[in-house]
């Protein structure tokens, strides 16, 4: 089972969510997949099977994936301060995986009706929305 997480600037985020799936799911490949090589570094860390970084990773590792996790803007052109280009933004919005998505302001996305919580918080009830996905298969 394959699992992308994707994250740019220092991928906190990233971090955070591939240790959880390391901890929640053990069995699963995990790939980490950075908009920069701080994020890909800082993933890999974490526990990340594999790792790569930019444009070309992102749009063909999301193609076979099974669940792609990260923050909400990499479904939006040019969010992450201009890291996730439309490419990237395309290539994960239309890839048959489930996507599992962290509200984030510095997305400069606002997602309505999403209660504030701690980044710690948003990682892990994205693992376990992951996990539950994989569960129902």
């Amino acid at each position: 089972m394959k699992i992308v997480v994707i994250d740019g600037q220092g991928g906190r985020l990233g971090q955070l969510l591939v240790e959880g799936i390391k901890a929640r799911l053990p069995q699963v490949q995990v790939h980490a997949l950075g908009t920069n090589s701080v994020a890909t570094t800082a993933m890999l860390k974490a526990g990340a099977d594999l790792g790569a970084t930019g444009e070309n990773p992102v749009v063909r590792g999301v193609m076979d994936a099974d669940g792609v996790l990260g923050p909400v803007g990499i479904v939006v052109a040019n969010a992450i301060l201009g890291e996730v280009t439309p490419a990237m933004a395309e290539a994960v919005g239309s890839c048959r995986a489930k996507k599992f998505l962290v509200p984030m302001n510095s997305c400069g996305v606002i997602v309505a009706g999403v209660e504030e919580l701690t980044l710690s918080s948003y990682a892990a009830q994205a693992v376990e929305a992951l996990a539950a996905e994989l569960e129902n298969r």
